[in-house]
């Protein structure tokens, strides 16, 4: 059965009748103030940070390929320059 507004309502009502008006807006203050469903779970916290942690790997292999790439090429132009220089002496 889900919880509607008139039943949340009828709820705070009761509470505060029992608790006294302070007490019982602090108690309904700490329900979520949607359904359960809404509310994320232990399952759906480490599901996201493993798609967070992927996401992650991903920019770093991509970011490593990069520099890899950076760095071999000024090497071999570096290399050329060297023979270059080399040969011409």
């Amino acid at each position: 059965m889900a919880v509607d507004d008139i039943r949340r309502y009828e709820l705070h009502e009761a509470v505060r009748r029992t608790l006294g008006e302070s007490p019982g807006d602090t108690l309904m203050e700490l329900l979520p103030p949607v359904g359960w469903a809404d509310v994320a779970t232990k399952h759906d916290l480490e599901l996201r940070l493993a798609t967070l942690e992927a996401k992650m790997q991903a920019t770093v292999l991509a970011s490593e390929h990069r520099i890899v790439i950076w760095l071999v090429t000024t090497m071999a132009a570096g290399l050329a320059i060297a023979i270059t220089v080399a040969r011409s002496i």
